[in-house]
């Protein structure tokens, strides 16, 4: 049997790189175990960036949470010398009424953040690739942007490892036990024992977590690249915020500015009109129909954007039914395992503080940041 770790991490995507970094920056000693090799591109935390943003119109009580991300990824560019967020204004665009500008709007009141109302004749002045309707209607956050997921991830790899923690990749775990006071954790390759366990599974979840009582379920998503009609210019971040749009039937589209050069064009997604899959049975081939459904929709919003189609590519949301996270010790097992799980299409954005959060509960039992909308507790009784 192998040496005993403090704690054992499961998964080194977007949360467990960021858990692995908190737990061994604080001394404890680190086995990191993960399905695929680092920074990779079969779950969630990848696709190039990421859109970061203070005004939150999912839940005020997600405020306090970004601020202190804000502050954490400021720490990991200075740490790693790595580009990890570029702040270059966002605008979340759509009727007065609708849930992205009203909740932007009530997050933004609620906690004083700096923020613009802007109609949409000043939308249109101040960013003319955006062509809202009349009676469209923006917030304008100056402190929104872009995160990069890849160099996100890999930063916080990097600083794990600079720790020493023990990070295996190509190396999933097959199944865990309580074991004495702690844990025991099964490989192919080993059999690991640990104080204390974090799962942070991504799509895994239903697999990994199936004793916690959360119904989660996965949604396979398609990230769209096109080359502007009008050449990349206007789309560069200075010219170009960061946007989610909702349309009167409540469809949101995000986007970004064209950040990589012309051979990457602008990136644009759906918000959330994604099929269920599993990790296993999910669709990677982005089909013709899908690009031009993007496109379309793209013509009455953005009508200089869907020029020329570059690429596509799928990943993973896995949902709760609120679509709010989970993030406790698990409460079959509060002594040993802390879970992370369900982040529901909007958490990498949170990804340094929820490593944070992790390596409190793990090491601790409690954490002074507000995380009582993340209870598993909540969704246990709901149907599958």
């Amino acid at each position: 049997m192998s040496p005993t770790y403090d704690v054992i991490v499961i998964g080194l995507g977007g949360m467990g790189s960021a858990a692995a970094h908190h737990l061994s920056t604080r001394g404890a000693r680190v086995l990191g175990l993960e399905k695929f090799g680092p920074v990779h591109n079969r779950g969630s935390s990848h696709g190039g960036s990421r859109i970061t943003r203070q005004s939150y119109f999912e839940d005020p009580a997600y405020v306090p949470l970004l601020l202190r991300s804000y502050e954490l990824y400021a720490d990991l560019e200075r740490a790693t010398g790595r580009e990890v967020a570029t702040l270059c204004g966002g605008v979340m665009l759509g009727r007065a009424d609708s849930r992205t500008v009203s909740g932007s709007l009530l997050s933004a009141l609620q906690w004083d953040l700096p923020h613009e109302m802007l109609d949409a004749r000043e939308i249109r002045r101040r960013f003319p690739t955006l062509t809202p309707k009349d009676d469209e209607v923006a917030l304008y956050e100056e402190r929104a942007g872009l995160v990069r997921p890849e160099n996100t991830v890999a930063a916080h790899l990097q600083l794990a490892t600079r720790q020493e923690a023990d990070l295996h990749f190509e190396e999933p775990m097959t199944r865990w036990e309580p074991y004495k006071d702690g844990v025991r954790v099964h490989t192919a390759e080993n059999t690991y024992t640990a104080d204390r366990l974090v799962i942070c599974p991504g799509a895994w979840a239903p697999d990994l977590l199936t004793d916690l009582g959360v119904p989660f379920s996965i949604e396979r998503q398609v990230m769209y690249w096109f080359r502007p009609s009008a050449g990349t210019a206007p789309f560069h971040p200075e010219n170009h915020p960061v946007y989610i749009w909702e349309d009167e039937a409540g469809v949101q589209v995000y986007g970004f500015p064209a950040i990589d050069g012309p051979d990457l064009g602008a990136k644009v997604a759906f918000f959330r009109k994604g099929v269920e899959c599993t990790p296993e049975t999910i669709d990677r081939t982005v089909h013709d129909h899908e690009v031009t459904a993007m496109a379309e929709h793209l013509a009455g919003q953005l009508p200089s954007l869907p020029g020329t189609f570059l690429k596509a590519a799928t990943c993973m949301y896995s949902n709760t039914p609120d679509e709010h996270f989970v993030i406790a010790r698990h409460p079959a097992h509060p002594e040993s395992v802390t879970v992370a799980a369900g982040f529901s299409g909007h958490g990498f954005k949170f990804v340094p503080v929820v490593g944070e959060i992790v390596a409190d509960l793990a090491l601790t039992g409690t954490t002074a940041h507000p995380i009582d909308l993340f209870d598993p507790s909540r969704l246990a009784a709901a149907p599958a």
